[in-house]
């Protein structure tokens, strides 16, 4: 299937699907705006995002209910294992819901993939420091093992299914200052996965690349983290699906 941005936040706009997050505190409110800000809504039914910021026993059994519910019903999932390597739990948590639940796309930085799929590597806090394998033979070994599409965020994201690798190059500095990004851009490929669910790969993609421009946008003009936050929002909803695909760097 072809890539087109353009074409998928079209679809989402017009379609509105309802995407249902289980999510941390820290990055809620910042979630639902994205969504909201992108074209969709925040609720529940046509995708499912499950993000492991913030962790208690009860969340994670609702997590591991939600997953089956929406594989029973062919919802697609998406998932973030914010922190994974950085404690056992985290990392026994993240391994636990990608054993029982059917993920579509699984999507955390470069550190959090490579532990959970065996490849040494330090997570201090939820920042990925390093990892000793590039991010796009990260991307492809964890597609294969797990059988997934796996995003794999950097300063060049790398998307894979195990066969083909996408790169996406779009993308600002100032995403590195603002708490959430990373979440945001989980959420948003939930988005477009509810838009393109027989593409996931090509979705995932589309979603990041996305996410990219809107933060180009984003920090012109922008002072520092705090304005470019601000602006963020303006940008994903202001996002021109005429011209967005002359604007992605996917290769």
């Amino acid at each position: 299937m072809s890539i087109s941005a353009g074409t998928t936040l079209s679809l989402l706009r017009e379609r509105k699907p309802l995407v249902h997050q289980i999510t941390n505190y820290v990055v809620m409110n910042e979630t639902a705006n994205a969504t909201l800000a992108l074209g969709a809504l925040p609720v529940m039914a046509h995708a499912l995002v499950l993000n492991i910021g913030t962790l208690s026993p009860h969340w994670v059994e609702a997590m591991l209910m939600a997953g089956k519910a929406a594989n029973l019903h062919g919802v697609p999932v998406v998932f973030d294992p914010v922190g994974a390597g950085a404690t056992r739990y985290r990392t026994d948590t993240a391994r636990r819901i990608l054993e029982q639940v059917k993920v579509s796309v699984l999507r955390g930085n470069q550190g959090e993939v490579a532990t959970l799929v065996g490849v040494d590597a330090e997570v201090r806090g939820v920042e990925s420091i390093g990892a000793c394998s590039e991010r796009a033979e990260i991307a492809r070994a964890a597609a294969r093992k797990l059988d997934l599409v796996t995003s794999v965020t950097g300063p060049v994201d790398q998307v894979s299914d195990g066969e083909r690798v996408l790169a996406v190059a779009n993308g600002h500095e100032l995403l590195a200052f603002v708490t959430g990004t990373g979440c945001m851009s989980s959420a948003i490929t939930g988005c477009f996965l509810a838009a393109k669910r027989d593409a996931p790969l090509e979705a995932a993609a589309e979603a990041l690349a996305s996410f990219g421009v809107a933060a180009e946008d984003a920090a012109c003009g922008a002072a520092g983290p705090g304005s470019f936050h601000v602006a963020l929002y303006d940008a994903l909803a202001g996002l021109d699906p005429d011209t967005l695909d002359s604007r992605t760097r996917i290769s």
